[in-house]
């Protein structure tokens, strides 16, 4: 596969089939990953893969688990300006009108929410933690990491979904792969084989056009 083949291929997937995930496979893809550009070759990433027993064992956990935290950190900003607010207002209503839920059905739209934090279904997932003292140029290589392993996956026939919704569980997280430092939990992510059959697995994001955030002078 073409690295423009899997750019263009690549999207959150929402449903997954049961099949699982080899282990050896995921090691190969995030040692792959791991020569993403680093900033003084840092390498911030700290990646908890769970499948198998291990993901049904913390399914449970986190199920039980009464306290939902703070983020932390903002994953959107307060008081989003235009065009990103209706970038993020678009894409929430494509998917709601995929799956056939109005506005009004008030319990199906969080019933699909709360998915996020059943990795969607699928037979493995990883955590992706940062070290506190990390700045912004190491919050940037995380997201390089993390695309590199979601554009390998593409070419080894995965899909995958990263999911920043996990930050709001991060005490849940924690305790359960007991981390006992100031490591922050970014992310989450679902990885599997998508169900081509759901519907939800077709949504395609709008993406702007270039005249409108690139200028070549």
């Amino acid at each position: 596969m073409k690295v423009s083949d899997a750019v263009q291929s690549r999207t959150s997937i929402r449903a997954y089939l049961n099949d699982p995930v080899p282990t050896e496979l995921l090691k190969t893809l995030l040692q792959k990953s791991a020569r993403a550009p680093s900033g003084g070759n840092l390498q911030p990433w700290k990646v908890f893969v769970l499948k198998g027993e291990s993901l049904k064992k913390f399914l449970d956990f986190q199920a039980t688990w009464v306290s939902q935290a703070d983020p932390q950190y903002e994953i959107y900003p307060q008081n989003l300006t235009e065009p990103y607010r209706s970038s993020r207002f678009e894409l929430g209503e494509q998917m709601y009108e995929l799956l056939g839920i109005s506005r009004e059905m008030k319990n199906e739209r969080i019933a699909q929410v709360m998915k996020n934090f059943e990795f969607f279904g699928a037979p493995a997932g990883l955590f992706c933690y940062i070290d506190k003292q990390m700045g912004p140029p190491q919050w940037s290589d995380l997201g390089m990491f993390l695309q590199t392993f979601m554009l390998l996956c593409e070419e080894a026939g995965l899909s995958t979904c990263a999911q920043e919704a996990w930050s709001i569980k991060h005490d849940c997280v924690s305790a359960f792969l007991k981390i006992q430092n100031d490591d922050i939990l970014f992310c989450g992510m679902s990885i599997g084989y998508k169900d081509d059959k759901d519907a939800i697995n077709s949504l395609q994001s709008e993406r702007r056009p270039i005249d409108e955030w690139a200028k070549f002078i």
